[in-house]
């Protein structure tokens, strides 16, 4: 969101003056053959127009009528690790930056870099969840709108997470959890499987499936380009016209 300044529109009013001022002294100058009356007539206008140009554009800046707010929004990527939520969200955000409005990225890995002390508990996820809630809500106070990926793996917590936000979008991407653990090259899957991590989602933790996501994105039959454009048309057509 953008704010015009007064200098913007004092800079905008004079360059539009020195075009109609020039215009001025043209004409007058045709009718009266006089350069000095023309120059004289050119100066009065230019002086009285751009103030009256500026009063005009801070009056109109104050009237609400004729504006339209974009509400912000959250879209919220979940899905089991590996699914192709960062990717597929990462891709999101570069289309909808095109589109010039307030919005930040939020992914898991980097609020955990942020958060280290958080766990992986079925309530540690929780609590964390209530954290970025709290964080959207905030970035959404200031109209901005965020593109949230999160294993969020429970049902509750992705309750919490629309009860506490506007215009929650949850976009589930679903993935089989074969196909997760061949795209996983640092093996957390294997060691999982072995024991090495707890409460890892999809070998020793639950995945509770949405019931009520808006958009369901099925990497194993969509592309990340095919995904990207059925979301991001999702959000110009309800949220961004």
């Amino acid at each position: 969101m953008f704010k015009e300044t007064n200098a913007r529109s004092l800079f905008k009013g004079i360059s539009w003056r020195i075009l109609a001022t020039t215009t001025t002294i043209i004409l007058v100058y045709m009718f009266f053959n006089r350069l000095d009356l023309a120059i004289i007539a050119g100066i009065i206008e230019t002086i009285l127009k751009v103030a009256l140009y500026w009063g005009h554009e801070r009056v109109w800046h104050k009237i609400r009528w004729g504006k339209k707010r974009i509400e912000p929004f959250n879209l919220w990527f979940t899905g089991l690790p590996l699914s192709g939520k960062t990717t597929i969200a990462d891709a999101v955000f570069k289309e909808l930056n095109k589109l010039q409005i307030p919005i930040e990225r939020l992914d898991s890995k980097d609020i955990r870099d942020v958060v280290p002390d958080i766990g992986f508990s079925r309530k540690d996820r929780n609590i964390h969840m209530k954290r970025i809630g709290h964080l959207i809500k905030t970035l959404q106070n200031n109209s901005i709108s965020t593109v949230a990926s999160f294993v969020s793996p429970y049902r509750e917590s992705r309750k919490t997470i629309r009860e506490m936000v506007k215009n929650n979008i949850v976009v589930y991407i679903k993935a089989n959890i074969e196909t997760c653990k061949k795209r996983d090259r640092k093996g957390k899957y294997e060691k999982a499987t072995k024991g090495e991590y707890q409460n890892f989602t999809g070998v020793n933790d639950i995945y509770e499936e949405p019931q009520h996501a808006e958009i369901t994105i099925d990497t194993d039959k969509l592309s990340v380009d095919e995904a990207t454009k059925i979301i991001v048309k999702y959000v110009k057509k309800n949220y961004v016209k």
